[in-house]
């Protein structure tokens, strides 16, 4: 049977998604990305990552604790199991993974990651060694009276509600917040193209802070400051930020906070002693900051400690040894806070969601009195909720007046009327709420109800209702309501307003030199092989070809030192890395590779390797003929990636990259006072030293110009020792006449003399 196939109809008649197929969109891709990630940001931003103003608060925090509430999950309830707070939360108000709903709830009951846990969790809820807290089926919780003083007021219309995700029930947009809890707490997040992080504080000192705001509004952050003198963490520690530095942060929003773990010392007798470990700063792991402490000790980084031991119970308490009871314990300590986590930095970044839903940083003042303004919205929602039951009462107590006046006409009515309610309206002038509560009265009431009682009730919220109404026309009053409020709050949480994070001054001691002297002093020589595997071996080297290395590779570097130099490692992209003589891996094999150690690229050489010497001066230059003079010390950088000094170009690319690195004072020789370059070419120019410049990095000034190719060789002399060059024998020649050769910086200069090596350089590599 043929099957009747209709015509296609016009594209414009049908309705989006209609005729039961795809709707196809012709738009440019860069318009609908750019506009769904955008929607996306948006969401992740108000709806995830950001915390708001008033309340501190995140939404799946927020739904946390009122699902509690709802559940009656008070302080003085019993616990349920977690399991069935996440249900709850999961399937009324947050329709997102129920493991990201309980490692909320985890956080908000740790005491180790909250200043003023929200939730009471009895069971395994992690410790600060960083093990993870159990299975939500063994675990229980309930709210703590930090907790109910965020929802304190909630039932009186004193938040807005919107609907939640599936439109079956509301959920507040933003709680009462009985005390700051944005600062109180912190909060850490990341959103799309913006982040925030924020340390927790004292809620005593905010409160204290608050109230010098309601008594004068236009304090400086500074007289905030005389209150709130910085953060408070929940594991305690030291904070050595100066006073200088939080007030910037305080004032702009932005800024860092360096803590330390709080030590003290404890004599074993006969000149020994131990280091004893009591706070370590906020969000460090202990288990990872022993482990850490103990990888210096095998990576021998560590040189003044000896051992570390964990000796926790419910307190921490970690056991450093030093390596000789000679070693000060400041500076044992010193040296650690540089090289662990036994210092951290608290990175701040005030970021947050306003009244409106905007994101931006705020200040200390601004965070506040964004607080303050919503603690007095509180407020007056909350009279006007107040002041609406009063009325609602009051209305009723004049109706039971006049049925008490009236009370034997009042019981004809309900016996004998056919419609008592209508008859009532009509008989005494009352509203149907009036008479409604009049026939729910019953007699035995009746008997009770007499009039003086009627009128003290009714003078009693009269007298309410005109304070209410008083208070609301004055903004004086509310603030005065708001101050009395915070000072409640204050008073309900002054077992937890005890300070556990103090302030002191970081002591100017130098751990460097101490360390040093740690060290014992023998001369060394750095093996470095063209492969990039490194070694020292003791005493000095006199014959290098005995030297072994594996098949394929021979020796590049060969360098005296000793156990206390740093040596010098200057790469061919123009970078200098920097490595601890004592701490190089020992010559009985092959050594270690370097790029282990560094950040090296395959593709980048090694120009020269030296030990420091202070005070030495040397001349960087590139194959582009450019350059300058750089003092020693600014070479010197313990980073992996090194440091950048020189800008070389890229030394994959033909006539670039890093060229030279040599003295101009070395030891046991005068200073020179000339510079000898030759090109490719074979041009050779002598200028002095004082036309180039002494710069701590950069790209330098022009040494010598080139029609083709680049700069080959330098070397630095005295005029009256003269210029000197080193064949590939070995022989040295001195050449007299090489002020034919004299003229100024960035010159072509002339062909070299007969007799110059034919390498082009003036000592061989």
């Amino acid at each position: 049977m043929p099957l009747d196939v209709p015509p296609p109809e016009d594209k414009d008649s049908v309705p989006p998604g209609g005729g039961g197929g795809d709707r196809i969109i012709d738009e440019p891709i860069a318009e609908a990305l750019s506009r769904r990630y955008l929607a996306y940001a948006l969401s992740v931003i108000t709806d995830r990552a950001l915390p708001d103003v008033r309340d501190g608060l995140k939404p799946v925090q927020r739904r946390v604790l009122y699902a509690m509430r709802e559940m009656r999950l008070n302080p003085d309830a019993a616990a349920r199991k977690c399991a069935k707070v996440v249900g709850e939360v999961m399937g009324g108000y947050h329709p997102h993974g129920d493991q990201s709903i309980y490692d909320t709830l985890v956080r908000m009951a740790q005491q180790f990651a909250q200043r003023y846990p929200q939730v009471d969790g009895q069971g395994n809820f992690g410790n600060i060694d960083g093990d993870n807290a159990a299975a939500m089926r063994y675990t229980e919780a309930k709210l703590t009276v930090a907790a109910t003083l965020l929802l304190d007021g909630i039932e009186e219309d004193a938040v807005d509600f919107k609907p939640t995700y599936d439109g079956s029930d509301d959920e507040p947009v933003v709680l009462p917040a009985g005390f700051p809890n944005l600062l109180a707490n912190g909060s850490t997040g990341i959103a799309v193209g913006m982040a925030t992080s924020i340390p927790p504080h004292n809620a005593g000192e905010l409160i204290d802070a608050c109230l010098l705001l309601l008594d004068r509004p236009d304090a400086s952050t500074e007289a905030l400051m005389a209150h709130v003198q910085g953060p408070d963490f929940p594991t305690g520690g030291v904070i050595v930020e100066p006073q200088a530095s939080l007030l910037g942060t305080y004032e702009t929003g932005r800024g860092g906070v360096r803590v330390r773990a709080r030590w003290s010392k404890e004599d074993l007798g006969k000149g020994t002693y131990q280091i004893v470990v009591t706070e370590i700063p906020y969000q460090v792991k202990k288990a990872e900051l022993i482990e850490g402490l103990a990888e210096l000790i095998d990576g021998k980084k560590a040189p003044l400690l000896g051992d570390v031991r964990d000796e926790s119970a419910e307190d921490v308490r970690i056991v450093l040894e030093p390596k000789s009871r000679n070693v000060e314990p400041e500076v044992l300590m010193e040296s650690l806070f540089r090289l662990s986590a036994l210092e951290t930095r608290f990175s701040v970044n005030l970021n947050v969601l306003d009244a409106r839903g905007t994101p931006g940083v705020m200040g200390l003042k601004q965070a506040l009195m964004a607080f303050l303004d919503h603690r007095r919205e509180v407020l007056v929602r909350r009279a006007r909720h107040r002041l609406g039951k009063i009325e609602a009462r009051l209305h009723i107590l004049d109706g039971l007046m006049i049925a008490y006046l009236n009370l034997d006409e009042v019981i004809r009515i309900v016996r004998y009327e056919e419609k008592p309610k209508e008859t009532l309206i009509e008989t005494f002038a009352l509203t149907e709420i009036q008479a409604d509560a009049i026939l729910n009265t019953r007699l035995r009431q009746l008997a009770r109800l007499e009039e003086m009682e009627i009128r003290r009730e009714h003078a009693e919220l009269a007298e309410e209702r005109d304070g209410i109404v008083a208070m609301l026309a004055s903004d004086k009053a509310q603030w005065k309501l708001v101050a009395t409020g915070l000072k409640d709050v204050k008073a309900q949480l002054a077992d937890l307003n005890v300070r556990r994070s103090t302030f002191a001054e970081a002591p100017a001691i130098d751990a460097d030199a101490a360390i040093e002297a740690m060290i014992v002093r023998e001369p060394i020589t750095v093996i470095l092989s063209e492969r990039g595997w490194i070694r020292a071996a003791k005493g000095r080297v006199d014959d290098p070809s005995e030297l072994k290395f594996k098949e394929g590779d021979k020796l590049q570097f060969l360098v005296p030192a000793e156990t206390t130099d740093k040596l010098l490692i200057f790469a061919s992209d123009g970078r200098f890395f920097t490595l601890a003589c004592n701490n190089l891996p020992g010559a009985r094999g092959h050594g270690e590779p370097l790029r282990l150690m560094i950040d090296l690229d395959d593709k980048v050489g090694l120009v020269d390797v030296f030990p420091h010497k202070p005070g030495m001066k040397r001349v960087l230059a590139s194959k582009q003929g450019y350059g300058f003079i750089l003092p020693e010390e600014e070479a010197i950088a313990f980073r992996r990636a090194g440091k950048q000094v020189l800008n070389a170009g890229d030394p994959a690319k033909k006539g670039e990259g890093a060229a030279v690195c040599l003295p101009l004072n070395a030891a046991g020789s005068a200073h020179a006072d000339h510079l000898a370059v030759i090109g490719d070419n074979g041009k050779l120019l002598v200028f002095p030293v004082d036309e180039l410049p002494e710069m701590p990095r950069g790209k330098g000034v022009k040494l010598q110009a080139y029609r083709e190719g680049g700069l080959k060789d330098a070397a630095a002399f005295n005029a009256v020792d003269g210029m000197t060059t080193v064949d590939a024998s070995g022989r040295t020649r001195t050449w007299p006449e090489w002020r034919d050769w004299l003229g100024k910086r960035a010159g072509a200069g002339k062909l070299a003399p007969k007799g110059f090596p034919a390498t082009k350089r003036f000592r061989p590599r």
